[in-house]
């Protein structure tokens, strides 16, 4: 692994995330806000993860990838909130160079590998509406592990590597991050060397594992388009756009946002308005996940009534 080091040191440096600390009076609202938004999030994600395994209907291969998704968005939120929250109190408390590290490697190891699972997801939502037929041969749990198992292995490799690469710079005097993470772009700028490389594998590793994921996702479902177009009944209009729509809306919202991060010309955008995006991305985002597929599907639903019900020892109607 390269090693960051100052140029008048010798030794790791530790990194201030100035993150808001120009907004004194806005951190003490995010604080309560994100502490209140983390704990919810934690909630809902554990929900589902237990749901998905005590309920047997949930046991299918639809509902193969809920819990996967469930796991990396709690832990991606708990690799940055819980940092974000000491810097909300204490603007210019460090975090160690180790620290920083390991933020970067998990944070993008787990927020990428979603950008894959999410177009694993879109193949499934299109033998379900496309092919029904062959939906239990061609969707069976061995395949969904393979799948599940291929985005997190093809994005962990990309991972070591560019965060290694970017470890390996030489930082100028100030190791200043201006945002609340420990992220690629940010640490490229603190850079005193040529960068050129770093952004370029920067910019390809984004295509390859954002353009590309989401241009699948699109095809994926204009195909499903076309064939709910097909179906004559009203019921299976609604029936069809109802198994997909909850995966359309999580898959929108998150590309929307990672490309605006990762491929919007940082010129086009100020610096507040970045760190503000990405703030939805990783509070706002693995909050919503859970209450968008628990809403949007009815065996969802049922199972957690069924589940929360025998825990609780209450009879949900």
């Amino acid at each position: 692994m390269g090693i960051v080091r100052s140029i008048n040191e010798s030794n790791p440096a530790d990194f201030i995330l100035l993150g808001f600390s120009d907004y004194p009076q806005l951190r003490k609202v995010l604080f309560a806000v994100i502490i209140i938004l983390y704990l919810l999030t934690v909630l809902e994600n554990i929900t589902i993860i237990l749901v998905s395994h005590l309920e047997p209907k949930l046991h299918t291969p639809m509902y193969f990838f809920l819990s996967p998704l469930s796991f990396l968005d709690l832990y991606f939120t708990s690799s940055v909130i819980p940092q974000l929250l000491v810097n909300l109190w204490d603007p210019m408390k460090p975090i160690t160079y180790v620290g920083c590290v390991v933020q970067l490697y998990v944070s993008l190891a787990l927020g990428s590998t979603e950008c894959v699972l999410l177009a694993v997801m879109s193949y499934d939502r299109y033998v379900v509406v496309c092919r029904p037929l062959h939906y239990t041969v061609s969707v069976h749990p061995r395949l969904c592990m393979s799948l599940a198992s291929l985005a997190w292995l093809s994005r962990v490799i990309t991972t070591l590597v560019q965060s290694t690469l970017t470890l390996q710079v030489l930082f100028c005097g100030h190791c200043q991050v201006d945002h609340f993470i420990c992220e690629v772009p940010v640490l490229i700028k603190l850079a005193c060397v040529d960068t050129t490389f770093n952004e370029a594998d920067l910019f390809w590793a984004s295509i390859l594992f954002l353009i590309v994921p989401f241009s699948f996702i699109l095809v994926s479902y204009g195909y499903i388009a076309k064939a709910v177009q097909r179906i004559k009944s009203a019921n299976g209009r609604k029936k069809a756009f109802g198994t997909c729509s909850s995966h359309l809306m999580v898959a929108i919202i998150f590309y929307r946002i990672i490309i605006f991060m990762y491929l919007q010309p940082a010129k086009s955008r100020s610096k507040d308005q970045g760190k503000f995006v990405s703030l939805f991305y990783t509070v706002v985002t693995p909050m919503l996940n859970p209450l968008i597929y628990t809403l949007r599907h009815k065996d969802v639903k049922r199972a957690l009534k069924k589940v929360l019900g025998k825990i609780l020892g209450i009879h949900f109607t």
